[in-house]
């Protein structure tokens, strides 16, 4: 199993005063000098390294001499212990005469009494509204809100909460495992090995380090070329998993290690490590917190599938998901070993599937409610409680967990409000600002509580994206792009979670105003293969439905003739590269750089089947323009791999490397005055191009929007991984950054 230990319980019914709270240092000092005079009493000493025979340990000193991650680890155990007390009804007050003593309350308190207190839905208001004066005095509120967002599923926010706290605790181990472990769940497993690699050369032996090691390279197996190369991945994971065990005695490594046996074909051995976990986790299920019940539960469902218990198994993975049933990002790691281990025996699991299954996807699109202005019927605001109840109605059906959608007046808001009523989360997309937005498509019926309704969905919100930071001259475009964008990060999620996507709308069936309309959205989704459910509002109107809708067609490229001034934006990708150690070349060596490099790349856009529609150079720079994300993509990989295949040396140019940085969106194609020929220009150029500086030489960065497009395009040739919040060039912003790799063209295990 994908067991990643925790101990910060997600019990948000707790009430953790900061009184309370800053007990934890007193306690943990306490437990340390606790620790430490019983191994003193064992006959136990001081030594750098722990060795059992000569009976040394190197944590044998004063609490303040210990290192932050030990400190942290009895600051954790306190904070736990605290918990713990009161999910079981007992209360703590402090004493009578210490209630003014303020100034023993540490500054971390309020983060921490926030982060443990709060509901999923809070905790992203938490973290994007942090006071960083409050958050940097402890590595441990960084550390607790990552905890919470992996058990939820949100490891880009784990992610960023990781990272930030590394900038002020850089040597801290615990925030160090959470940020490989998030890039793991994000998919990033390369980088993530990095991360515990070297966690692990520095002599992290602890359990959670070598166990998380072994995860990702599990994860590589799953990526590998090959067989061969597959087996050697699954080994190692194997090796690690096994030296955790024979040393800590933990039941999660232990099962991985019964698990990745099997996967090596050590049957028998797997079978008698299986055994012992199950028995193991069996003794200790009486005395375990609420919150460790899910992970003993599920483990023991593992050990009777490596047995072959098939029945059994379905049996405690239904027990581990009814102590757990929102805990998605934990159910997909159960389900995740459940399905290689099935797959390996060539067994059926649809009965074990069911128990694991993780809600679906929900992308919605949907008619305005009509102006009051509005000649033709389309929604009419007292049709209202119909849509209502319809959407209501379908949505139980489906029982979602997640929600994707805009938020305009009408269908988008009631969505939205249904969505939240239901307890799942809800994702929303926003064109370009709110107080654009607002006044365009929320408060657009005098005397309606549209407005009111849209703050209070946008405020119950896991998260809200703008995809433009100022209104466009033609907002048609900008919906379009909103719309891509919505289905993309729609897709990246359930890709996340590997679940069901479903589409649906509000439509009255007839062709719709434009091309970022529900008219479209239902095309578009139709076009790539999906079954669209549809909520007539025609229907209700007693009108015909349209069956057979065919989506217009894409507006025809921009003539080269256009006068200026009739600039129509359209949706381009955008490729940003420049080639490193140009800077250090000679007078003598410039025409060969013209020769060499510049005539490959141009050799390039003339030979590769994802050439651009339009090319520009300035000294070493390059800016071109393709048709999609798909060929941008491809290209920008090709480019790269044929660098790193040049001797660059042998052409009198020393070493050359180059960075890539891509984006996506609305554009305006012009006829450029003085170079007379085609060019692209807009806001969305100037955001492609601060991406590029800040790329790692040799690798190629995208923008958030490029990797949703990527998805809705159904990409399958590379992949976007999540690199986090990457503060973009010459203070342009911070924005959600991803890695463009090239896929493998191997199934994953």
């Amino acid at each position: 199993m994908n067991y990643d230990p925790y101990s910060v319980d997600d019990t948000s019914a707790l009430k953790l005063t900061p009184e309370i709270l800053a007990l934890t240092e007193r306690l943990a000092r306490n437990g340390h000098d606790l620790w430490a005079r019983q191994r003193l009493s064992e006959g136990w000493s001081y030594g750098p390294e722990r060795n059992d025979r000569k009976k040394e340990h190197p944590g044998l000193v004063p609490y303040e001499e210990l290192s932050d991650s030990e400190k942290e680890y009895d600051r954790r155990t306190a904070l736990e212990s605290i918990k713990m007390l009161l999910a079981l009804g007992y209360t703590i007050e402090p004493p009578a005469n210490s209630g003014s003593d303020s100034h023993s309350i540490d500054p971390s308190a309020t983060p921490l009494l926030e982060i443990a207190s709060a509901p999923l839905s809070e905790l992203f208001r938490i973290w994007s509204r942090r006071d960083e004066a409050a958050w940097s005095g402890s590595p441990l509120p960084f550390s607790m809100l990552g905890e919470r967002m992996l058990r939820s599923g949100n490891p880009l926010t784990a992610y960023d909460a990781a990272s930030a706290g590394l900038k002020h605790f850089p040597a801290n181990a615990r925030l160090r495992q959470l940020l490989g472990l998030a890039l793991a769940r994000a998919g990033a497993t390369a980088a993530a090995n990095e991360v515990l690699i070297a966690l692990y050369k520095e002599g992290h032996r602890d359990e959670e380090t070598i166990g998380l090691l072994a995860r990702t390279f599990k994860d590589l197996a799953g990526r590998s070329l090959n067989d061969s190369e597959a087996k050697l991945n699954l080994r190692r994971a194997f090796e690690l998993y096994s030296e955790a065990f024979r040393n800590q005695g933990g039941y999660w490594t232990g099962i991985n290690a019964a698990t990745t046996a099997l996967l090596t074909d050590e049957r028998e051995q797997a079978a008698e490590l299986a055994r012992n976990v199950r028995d193991l986790c069996l003794s200790q299920l009486p005395s375990v917190s609420a919150d460790q019940v899910y992970w003993l539960r599920a483990t023991i469902g593992e050990a009777w599938l490596i047995l072959k218990e098939f029945t059994r198994a379905e049996e405690s993975y239904a027990l581990a998901v009814e102590t757990a049933p929102r805990r998605y990002g934990d159910i997909q790691s159960t389900r995740r070993n459940a399905r290689m281990i099935l797959r390996y025996f060539q067994t059926d699991w649809a009965p074990i599937e069911n128990v694991l299954r993780i809600p679906p996807v929900i992308v919605f699109a949907g008619h305005m409610i009509d102006r009051p202005n509005r000649i033709q019927p389309r929604f009419p605001s007292q049709q209202e409680p119909l849509v209502r109840d319809s959407l209501r109605a379908s949505l139980m059906k489906h029982q979602p967990g997640f929600g994707y959608s805009s938020a305009a007046c009408g269908s988008d808001i009631l969505f939205l409000e249904t969505i939240l009523d239901l307890k799942a989360e809800a994702y929303i997309v926003l064109p370009y600002e709110k107080s654009a937005f607002i006044a365009d498509s929320v408060d657009t019926v005098p005397g309606a509580d549209w407005r009111e309704r849209f703050e209070s969905v946008l405020d119950r919100a896991t998260e809200v994206t703008v995809c433009t930071d100022r209104p466009p001259s033609n907002t048609e475009v900008a919906d379009e792009f909103a719309n891509l964008t919505l289905r993309g990060l729609g897709r990246i999620h359930a890709r996340q979670f590997d679940t069901e996507l479903i589409p649906i709308v509000v439509w009255d069936g007839k062709p719709g105003d434009g091309a970022g309309g529900t008219a479209s959205m239902v095309g578009e989704w139709t076009k790539r293969g999906f079954r669209v459910e549809q909520i007539h509002i025609a229907e209700a109107l007693g009108e015909q439905i349209v069956v057979n809708y065919e989506p217009p067609c894409k507006p025809p490229e921009v003539a080269m003739t256009q006068a200026p001034g009739h600039f129509v934006p359209r949706i381009q990708a955008l490729l940003f590269a420049d080639a490193h150690g140009f800077s250090k070349l000679t007078e003598g060596q410039i025409p060969l750089f013209v020769t060499h490099f510049l005539g490959m790349v141009g050799e390039l856009t003339k030979s590769s089947s994802h050439a651009p529609i339009a090319k520009n150079t300035w000294g070493d720079g390059l800016y071109f323009v393709f048709a999609n994300v798909r060929d941008a993509g491809l290209f920008a990989l090709e480019l790269c791999e044929r660098i790193e295949q040049i001797d660059w040396a042998s052409c009198g140019l020393g070493e050359l490397k180059i960075r890539v940085g891509l984006h996506a969106g609305p554009v305006y194609a012009c006829m450029d005055p003085v170079t007379e020929r085609l060019n692209y220009v807009g806001a969305h150029v100037s955001r492609a191009a601060r991406i590029e500086p800040v790329t790692p030489l040799g690798k190629v960065y995208s923008s958030e929007p490029f990797a949703a497009l990527a998805a809705d395009e159904g990409v399958q040739e590379f992949s976007c991984e999540y690199v986090g919040q990457v503060a973009m060039a010459k203070g342009y912003g911070t924005f959600r950054t991803f890695l463009v790799r090239r896929q493998s063209s191997r199934n994953p295990r």
